[in-house]
């Protein structure tokens, strides 16, 4: 099993700035130009001090089964269930925090309010603006961050967004269309699509953002019916 506990940090010394941001408390990655290019720059919100202010504050809530195989069932409206196989080794506080919401019934009803086809889906806002959270944040378990999780951002790989605050990740993630693995080490992924990318692709085939960075119109927000968490 791999060690998700976290290094020394001093062995890394400075950490280099993150050159894929969020706008508000970590949760809208922003592109800036065509295909993979990434921006340095970060749009910050009222919302960001508040998240940071909270970083890495514990779910109260279902604590994880290590031995456990845990998945989620994500039932798009119009589109059908993306299943994901969570990986509690590589992520375990990242898991249990999105165990907590979708079992608490959080993202029932909220929508990926962010599409851009050939990277990523990113939903989990319950403002479905990119601004939105859960008022909890949980640590940021990658490598940058001194966290041992080897986790890929290939098609398919589910991750936290966040801020530019390594620790500010909350309920937002994004589901990995195209293999993006620039992003490995900066961001926290915490499991896979295991079933469903057929629908991932539909959702991004039939995207029509409103600007560069992937915003979908309020009224064309495909909805999360239910994310159902299941374990064997």
């Amino acid at each position: 099993m791999r060690n998700a506990g976290k290094k020394n940090a001093g062995m890394f010394g400075k950490i280099p700035e993150v050159i894929l941001v969020v706008a508000f408390a970590g949760m809208l990655l922003s592109l800036a130009g065509c295909g993979n290019q990434v921006t340095q720059e970060l749009e910050k919100s009222q919302g960001e001090s508040a998240a940071e202010a909270g970083a890495a504050e514990s779910s109260n809530g279902v604590q994880i089964d290590p031995e456990a195989v845990y998945f989620a069932d994500i039932e798009i409206q119009d589109y059908g269930t993306v299943t994901i196989q969570l990986d509690q080794t590589a992520a375990p506080a990242t898991v249990e925090n999105f165990v907590n919401l979708a079992e608490s019934g959080f993202y029932d009803g909220l929508t990926f309010h962010r599409i851009i086809k050939g990277f990523m889906m990113q939903g989990g806002d319950p403002k479905g603006n990119g601004t939105g959270g859960s008022g909890k944040t949980v640590v940021g378990e990658f490598s940058e961050n001194g966290y041992d999780n080897a986790l890929s951002h290939t098609r398919g790989a589910v991750s936290m967004a966040r801020s530019k605050s390594y620790d500010s990740a909350s309920s937002q993630f994004f589901i990995v269309h195209e293999d993006s693995a620039y992003l490995d080490g900066q961001y926290a992924v915490f499991g896979y699509v295991t079933e469903g990318m057929e629908v991932v692709d539909a959702v991004c085939q039939a995207a029509q953002p409103v600007d560069r960075n992937g915003s979908i119109a309020v009224e064309a927000q495909p909805v999360m019916n239910s994310v159902t968490i299941r374990k064997e």
